[in-house]
């Protein structure tokens, strides 16, 4: 496959899953923000966002030093300058989707195209505006109908592994991103694990299934921990649980099953990092990860998701020079 197409395929994957997640971080932070609470507490939760995603010194270019909900939301959402935001992802991936038509199914192009027109008839009739959580959940919808019909109809070969190559590691940094917002902004400097929370037992558990609903993995955190939503055993099930498919486990599970079948000469080193951090995650222990500090682990983490992009660019997306 010629690495340009490949490239483009990889991106559009990409810009689809961020545009998905981002609007996943958002629609956490909306419902927490609803729930009682000072605010200071609440302002502190949008600036935690703003940080993980590295958006506050761009933001406060845009909005100054004072942080709104609002201000927030229609960066994140609807701001052509800001390239995080969903309106870019989404035009992104649709501008990647027509590079290469010739390589997707008519149905994969006309999923991307018609999600594109669709997201912006919807900004044009307020439909962000009168419930930005309805409007949240379409875009990830439309991130499910495009990854289903892409599955459903592409053939098996190159091109499809490079598009779960991108979906797979953008998920990765994206939920190490969402964990390490609440885990920073909930825990850090409180006693949180096994000790007692300043919080209300009622709080705690809004907080942390509004955390579990925002990956999808409420029902599934029910079903294999059958107890209370404890902050050590959602850290467990977003990190360690391969049986979780938003899991850090999972993701790279995908990555290194992908990178082995895409593997060319040049590959080897990426390879070996790749299969060394799912080994750790594999073999890891959250006790341990947690002793370690959570936060510091998981910027490790998105340090080495980072490292391994920027090989995969190296090793497949950027033509050999003669």
């Amino acid at each position: 496959m010629l690495s340009r197409t490949a490239d483009h395929l990889f991106w559009m994957a990409r810009y689809m899953e961020r545009a998905e997640n981002t609007a996943r971080m958002l629609d956490v932070n909306y419902q927490t923000s609803l729930l009682p609470q000072s605010t200071d507490r609440a302002e502190q939760g949008w600036r935690a966002m703003l940080s993980i995603s590295e958006l506050t010194p761009f933001f406060r270019q845009r909005h100054g030093d004072g942080v709104d909900a609002r201000d927030v939301m229609h960066f994140m959402v609807r701001d052509e300058g800001n390239l995080s935001s969903i309106y870019c992802c989404l035009r992104a991936a649709r501008e990647n989707a027509r590079a290469v038509r010739g390589a997707l199914t008519t149905e994969v192009w006309e999923t991307q195209n018609q999600t594109w027109l669709e997201f912006n008839r919807l900004l044009r009739d307020g439909a962000f505006e009168r419930d930005p959580s309805e409007f949240l959940e379409w875009v990830k919808f439309r991130s499910h109908l495009s990854r289903g019909v892409t599955v459903g109809t592409m053939q098996q070969d190159e091109a499809l592994e490079f598009i779960r190559l991108g979906t797979f590691l953008e998920r990765a940094d994206n939920t190490a991103r969402l964990l390490d917002v609440k885990f920073h902004e909930l825990i850090e400097g409180q006693d949180w694990f096994g000790g007692s929370s300043q919080e209300s037992e009622e709080g705690n558990f809004y907080h942390w299934s509004a955390v579990l609903r925002s990956v999808s993995a409420f029902v599934i955190y029910r079903k294999v921990y059958r107890n209370v939503i404890l902050p050590e055993k959602v850290a467990e099930l977003l990190i360690l649980r391969s049986d979780m498919p938003r899991s850090l486990a999972a993701c790279m599970d995908e990555v290194v099953a992908n990178l082995e079948r895409v593997a060319n000469a040049r590959s080897g080193e990426t390879q070996r990092r790749a299969g060394r951090l799912r080994a750790e995650l594999q073999y890891g222990r959250i006790d341990e990860i947690l002793a370690g500090g959570l936060h510091a682990w998981l910027s490790r983490f998105l340090d080495r998701v980072s490292d391994l992009g920027a090989r995969i660019g190296q090793d497949f997306l950027v033509p050999v020079a003669a």
